[in-house]
């Protein structure tokens, strides 16, 4: 086991609930057993610990390590001619109809083999590591039948135990779009995926389930009867809703108590109030937004009725190519009007919090997930650098792997 070490820094910011984001001017905190053991200010703790190693960052911040709680990062292929095809002006909906989109994702999935998808998942997760992320929830939804969604999740799981990579959190989006073999038939393709829950429930690959209950994905009608039965196995909800239209989730997220609602572009003040009221937070992808050229969520009215903000990169190969959740941070800031605090609380603690884990705060008892930067203020983060402004990772006071 690793020896305790004291991490100084001109500035740490814990991300507890306070002012400032609980942030400390030449704080110190002690790393033991890969757990903050202690932290506070930098002269006290090392007059306290004087023959501990000390690992000086003078004038730079320590943050906790961000947390990516809304990815689809374990794919194969490339839809790199539909982004030019979106930029010259056709829309998500006309890219599905004419093949492309999650489909050809699937398509790619379905030829490739559990190593090969571990192989890009693990380099997508270097680079994720490598701009500051300690924690990534990982979805399927891109093999769309049995034998290869559970194909996505086993890449997952075969990461897991890896201490040098970010911790996984998998999810299983079987009802993410209609395969070709459906002909149609939704409602017969969700009680499928109800089939393959018991297996994959049974067999530990995933934490939560998600659906996409939208205009052209699935109904209320049809996810509900899937995600009541995930519930029922133990398994969290997540939910895809409002990206094109409102068509009912909101109500049944707040029935579910889901651990989260995704896009809310399309969101009604009273799905929204009844989303607060159930305590759900709101997860934002304006990568995925800007990509779409889709103009944001109603981010004052939800945050009038009393929602809290998550973050993330929707890092996937069609509408959100990216692997960076600073960009995301950034984008949220200038294009959703998000506040400095709201997208760090929202990529670290809250983030953490809706998927179950201890990480995304600095306090003591909680994992030494965190990341020194090449930067003096929190501000500075959500600027869109365009490169890592990381000097340093680690997750359980363990470096992580790097590029």
């Amino acid at each position: 086991m690793s020896q305790p070490k004291l991490l100084s820094a001109g500035r740490i910011v814990t991300c507890e609930d306070g002012v400032d984001l609980g942030a400390i001017d030449d704080g110190a905190l002690l790393i033991d057993g890969g757990l903050v053991a202690a932290i506070g200010d930098r002269e006290q703790l090392l007059a306290a610990h004087p023959d501990v190693e000390h690992e000086a960052h003078p004038g730079v911040l320590v943050t906790p390590g961000l947390i990516d709680a809304h990815t689809h990062a374990v794919w194969a292929g490339s839809r790199a001619s539909e982004y030019a095809m979106r930029m010259a002006g056709a829309d998500y909906e006309q890219i599905a109809e004419a093949g492309g989109g999650i489909v050809a994702s699937m398509r790619a999935v379905r030829e490739a083999t559990v190593t090969s998808l571990r192989d890009d998942l693990e380099a997508r997760l270097r680079r994720m590591a490598s701009l500051g992320v300690t924690t990534v929830e990982v979805k399927s939804g891109y093999g769309l039948d049995e034998e290869n969604e559970r194909k996505q999740l086993e890449a997952i799981g075969a990461l897991r135990s890896r201490d040098d990579l970010p911790a996984l959190v998998p999810t299983f989006l079987g009802m993410h779009a209609l395969p070709p073999e459906a002909q149609g038939d939704k409602l017969g393709y969700a009680t499928r995926c109800k089939q393959w829950l018991e297996r994959i429930a049974a067999d530990g690959l995933a934490e939560y389930v998600d659906a996409y209950i939208d205009r052209s994905a699935f109904s209320v009608v049809e996810a509900r009867p899937v995600l009541e039965r995930a519930r029922e196995l133990g398994l969290g909800v997540r939910l895809h809703i409002g990206q094109f239209a409102d068509v009912g989730g909101a109500k049944l997220a707040a029935l579910l108590q889901a651990a989260s609602v995704d896009h809310l572009e399309h969101i009604s003040e009273q799905a929204a109030e009844a989303l607060a009221e159930a305590a759900i937070p709101a997860v934002m992808l304006p990568v995925a937004s800007f990509s779409l050229n889709q103009a944001p969520p109603p981010v004052e009215m939800l945050r009038r009725v009393g929602m809290r903000f998550i973050v993330a990169s929707d890092a996937n190969p069609g509408s959100a190519p990216t692997e960076s959740l600073p960009l995301a941070m950034a984008f949220a800031a200038r294009l959703y009007g998000l506040s400095v605090d709201e997208v760090l609380l929202g990529a670290t603690r809250r983030a953490a919090a809706s998927l179950g884990s201890e990480a995304g705060v600095l306090r003591v008892g909680a994992p030494a997930d965190l990341v020194v930067w090449d930067l003096s203020h929190e501000r500075e983060i959500i600027q869109p650098w365009g490169s890592s402004r990381v000097r340093r990772v680690l997750r359980s006071g363990r470096p992580l792997s790097r590029p």
